[in-house]
């Protein structure tokens, strides 16, 4: 057979491979996905408590299935909204993302921003998400909307955790908050919020959007039960698996792929009762960078932790 047919007829199945890959790709990222875990975390005796986890929402304004999406989430009564940040896309998208979380803005919250609530998404490759971190951060665009993100947050009674501490009574249990800043844009400020965790509280929560090792291991030195965080997207590219979940290949930080999302353990190899070790839950988040708006094996999602008594 001569070479040329076969490179054509070669060329033409690659490139409706590929254009097959990518209309899949942009159908997942729109799949939106509730997860529910179970974390042993509370006192005995405590009843259960409903925590809902949002993050990297990164709205636009034109996402109309995100937004009803995200409004059906009041349905399921949370006790709690835990916000890890990234919720923006666009310079309009504030209103946007206060009318799709609807009533969820009337149940107990906390909150910490991402480096895309601070500055707008650009175009960028995406395989540079596969290559090492230089480090550099392009905070030379335009900067969103973000002090009015934390006055509608905080209007709704929401408690704002950047590189600071709260405390709420939900159902009848006490919980110590902390949280931080980006630490993707190295905006967390460890020593301000170092130190023991609150041996009074029912239950110590840590807040942060990037799952930074240096900020995993702040929070599970100083004996806070958990870490909520987002930032990984799950690594929104992921190489499929019998399981369903996907392997991620990139975090775009510096934790292991392997806790990219889902429930975990921090360090890795600790186990509950650990000194100074925690529960650490990465979301896979429901949005994208809005100039690629695609997923592979890891759906877009928001979680349901329920809350249970140890059994130590």
């Amino acid at each position: 057979m001569p070479l040329l047919p076969v490179l054509r007829r070669t060329a033409t199945l690659g490139a409706a491979a590929g254009a097959g890959l990518a209309a899949y790709a942009a159908w997942e990222a729109r799949q939106y996905t509730l997860r529910r875990v179970t974390v042993p975390l509370l006192p005995a005796g405590h009843a259960p408590l409903k925590v809902l986890h949002l993050s990297d929402i990164h709205m636009a304004p034109d996402q109309r299935a995100k937004q009803e999406w995200l409004r059906g989430l009041a349905a399921l009564e949370p006790d709690l909204v835990v916000d890890t940040g990234d919720n923006l896309s666009h310079m309009r998208s504030v209103p946007v993302v206060v009318d799709a979380l609807g009533g969820l803005l009337d149940v107990p919250g906390v909150f910490v921003l991402g480096s895309n609530d601070y500055y707008s998404p650009g175009l960028r490759n995406p395989l540079r998400y596969l290559l090492p971190d230089t480090g550099r951060r392009n905070t030379s665009t335009p900067q969103l909307p973000w002090p009015e993100l934390k006055e509608r947050f905080g209007r709704a009674g929401w408690l704002d955790l950047t590189n600071g501490f709260g405390s709420l009574t939900v159902g009848g249990t006490r919980i110590a908050f902390v949280g931080v800043d980006d630490p993707h844009l190295e905006y967390d400020d460890l020593p301000r919020v170092a130190g023991p965790a609150d041996p009074t509280a029912d239950l110590r929560l840590a807040v942060t959007h990037a799952p930074y090792l240096r900020v995993l291991d702040q929070f599970a030195a100083d004996g806070w039960d958990a870490v909520i965080a987002g930032h990984t997207h799950g690594g929104q590219v992921c190489v499929p698996t019998l399981d369903g979940r996907g392997r991620a290949l990139t975090t775009n930080c510096d934790i292991e792929p392997a806790r990219a999302r889902g429930l975990h353990r921090h360090p890795a190899d600790s186990a509950p009762g650990d000194p100074g070790s925690a529960w650490l839950h990465v979301s896979a988040g429901l949005g994208t960078n809005p100039y690629v708006r695609f997923r592979v094996a890891c759906r877009p999602e928001a979680t349901l932790l329920t809350l249970t008594a140890r059994t130590d």
